[in-house]
């Protein structure tokens, strides 16, 4: 555990993991400058905690407001030592289903509002030389089932914009980490107007669910993890949050390779050379 009180700016802090994470650092005595896109969803965590909170309302799509905030939790606090992007939306739907409108408000929010806040932060965490930059990516930034498509893409997108800024900061002090949480309640979910067509590949992601033996994972639990992350002097690039994690992803990259080597005579043919 950190001796020294960090300073947290944690969007979508108003429920699920985001309102437990804000909870966790608030009740070591942490400083959280916790958004949301209606101020008054803040209010029990302003009550409870006083001057440790900055309430903000805040929609993260809004890029011109995300410098506002960062600003305003910069001066209030003197610097954000830990930024947790958790602000997200999912839409469930096969990619014929989905609208355009809706796959473009996801990526609005899970795609660049992480990457306006990063962008806010980063000038004042890398003059600082320190800082931590944690995206809330998912399992779904590893692995695409069907149904989920549009939702995936933002959270793989997500995933190579924290890679390439993970490399570009490290000089600086400053450390990024990708979280991939398995299943935590949320209402994150919305539905898109489903076809006949795609029952069955609904009914197949279910199945598939209910065949990993995964379990809603313990949100408090989550906190819990989200304070030694942010207290690890060398934190990882990825973490899972959840179990039976590894046992889906270890399929997945091992079929991965097994098709980019079956077919690595195309790729030799591509080059103009011939297989070894």
């Amino acid at each position: 555990m950190s001796n020294t009180p960090k300073t947290w700016f944690i969007t979508g802090a108003s429920r699920g993991l985001g309102a437990q994470w804000a909870e966790a650092a608030l009740s070591r005595g942490d400083r959280v400058a916790a958004a949301a896109r209606s101020a008054g969803t803040l209010d029990s965590l302003a009550e409870n905690y006083g001057d440790l909170v900055l309430p903000l309302e805040l929609d993260v799509t809004d890029e011109a407001a995300v410098h506002r905030a960062v600003a305003a939790a910069e001066e209030r606090f003197g610097g954000i030592d830990i930024l947790v992007n958790n602000a997200g939306q999912a839409v469930m739907g096969a990619v014929e289903e989905v609208t355009a409108a809706q796959a473009r408000e996801q990526m609005e929010v899970n795609y660049f509002g992480a990457l306006y806040t990063s962008q806010a932060v980063v000038p004042h965490m890398r003059k600082r030389r320190s800082g931590r930059i944690i995206q809330i990516s998912s399992m779904g930034g590893v692995v695409a089932l069907p149904t989920m498509g549009t939702y995936h893409a933002t959270k793989w997108a997500l995933e190579a914009l924290s890679q390439a800024l993970a490399a570009e900061v490290a000089e600086y002090g400053v450390h990024v980490t990708l979280v991939e949480p398995l299943m935590f309640p949320s209402e994150l979910g919305n539905m898109a107007p489903p076809m006949p067509e795609y029952d069955h590949a609904r009914a197949l992601v279910m199945a598939g669910f209910e065949g990993t033996g995964i379990a809603p994972g313990d949100p408090a639990a989550a906190g819990r993890a989200m304070l030694t992350l942010a207290d690890d002097p060398n934190p990882p690039l990825r973490t899972l949050f959840g179990a039976n994690g590894l046992p889906l992803i270890r399929p997945e990259y091992a079929r991965r390779i097994a098709l980019w080597e079956e077919w690595d005579h195309l790729a030799q043919l591509a080059q103009g050379t011939s297989p070894a």
